[in-house]
């Protein structure tokens, strides 16, 4: 019997050390696993791996290519010192003729938006500046000369020299709504070209005070210094609008974020490649939006129009009549809302053309012909 207990003692002696080294070295061929290490999982082939439902990489794989990086400088001469005309100190110092001389650096991003080497951005980014770089997604670089600027729109058109370019897609930002996904790419911060997401938060942004002519996306994927002029696509990767401006407190992205459409700027550079500028109606007037308390003091039934609250001498607008305290409610037939909208509708005119406009002067309907002027260039702040 002794014996036989020291047979089983040994035995299972044994067969624990074996539990116990396979445990430890392969737990995979035990069928109870008491440390839960190991757990079956699914994992997809090594190709043809899908995009997940919820990835955009695509449509950033398609649109990156096309957006460009744009370094800019200009020399800047500061006043010179009255110390360096002491013989003394230049005797020690030396004389420096370059010493006044300093180099300001700029950034930005830019969109080609054909294989010729067009590459559109903000005016604000080339503006007077002396040299400009532009760099490619794959390291080329080249430099770039100015083909035209609108800065009433904040738009400029550049032109590269360089074989096989990847011109971005245009969409159709006309028919974009809020709550769509875009991405906005750019070279933020300069650290190097980044994505970044969001939605549409607004369409037709105005009275922002940024440009001339505003007709604003509003976002809120993240712009941030050295987005200006770079790309807002939709979730195809498609070109709905040029990244222009931000809303911010502290110089970074609060979540707003503003757009020039992609129709806007593509009137503007397709002018400005044919003809180097962009030109516009003009009649002379200046306006302001009829608000509630103004329309009640003109006895308006509501608020539409616009009031004429200046009119320039000898401009069409005085030739044909039109006064202060007048209240422009159509042109051309198509009804005024405010007063961002008489500037969009006269600028879209052409010189030259006689067109008619309806006003309300002393509670009375009337209407005038004006021959629509050219709009001056805005002169240089």
């Amino acid at each position: 019997m002794r014996r036989l207990w020291l047979i089983f003692a040994q035995t299972a002696t044994v067969c624990l050390a074996l539990l116990f080294v396979v445990s430890t070295l392969r737990p995979d061929l035990l069928a109870w696993n008491p440390r839960g290490s190991v757990v079956t999982i699914k994992e997809p082939a090594a190709e043809g791996v899908p995009a997940p439902s919820a990835s955009f990489r695509d449509a950033a794989r398609k649109a990156m290519p096309a957006v460009v990086t744009i370094l800019t400088s200009k020399e800047i001469k500061r006043p010179r010192s009255r110390y360096m005309d002491d013989p003394v100190l230049r005797f020690f110092f030396g004389d420096h003729p370059d010493a006044d001389v300093q180099r300001r650096e700029g950034l930005g991003s830019g969109v080609i938006v054909s294989a010729e080497g067009y590459v559109l951005t903000n005016h604000h980014v080339v503006e007077a500046v002396d040299q400009i770089e532009v760099a490619l997604a794959d390291r080329r670089k080249a430099q770039a000369r100015i083909v035209g600027t609108d800065p009433e729109t904040d738009l400029a058109v550049l032109k590269i020299e360089l074989a096989n370019l990847p011109a971005i897609t245009f969409g159709k930002s006309d028919q974009t709504r809020v709550g769509d996904i875009v991405l906005a790419i750019g070279n933020q911060f300069d650290v190097g070209q980044t994505v970044t997401s969001g939605i549409i938060s607004a369409v037709g942004r105005s009275h922002l005070g940024l440009n001339t002519f505003e007709n604003f996306i509003q976002t809120d994927a993240s712009i941030n210094p050295g987005n200006s002029g770079g790309a807002l696509v939709d979730a195809s990767g498609n070109l709905i609008g040029i990244n222009t401006a931000i809303y911010s407190r502290s110089g970074g992205s609060m979540g707003i974020g503003f757009a020039i459409p992609e129709s806007l700027a593509r009137q503007v550079m397709e002018e400005i490649i044919a003809h180097g500028s962009v030109t516009r109606g003009w009649v002379g007037v200046g306006v302001q939006d009829l608000t509630r308390d103004l329309a009640e003091s003109f006895d308006r039934p509501r608020e539409s129009g616009a009031l004429v609250s200046e009119v320039v001498r000898g401009s069409p607008a005085d030739r044909a009549g039109i006064k202060p305290g007048d209240i422009l409610t159509a042109v051309e037939g198509k009804p005024v809302t405010d007063s961002a909208g008489v500037l969009q509708l006269i600028a879209a005119l052409k010189p030259g053309r006689q067109v008619a406009l309806k006003l309300v002067r002393n509670k009375a309907e009337t209407e005038v012909r004006v021959t629509i002027g050219k709009r001056p260039k805005p002169s240089r702040q």
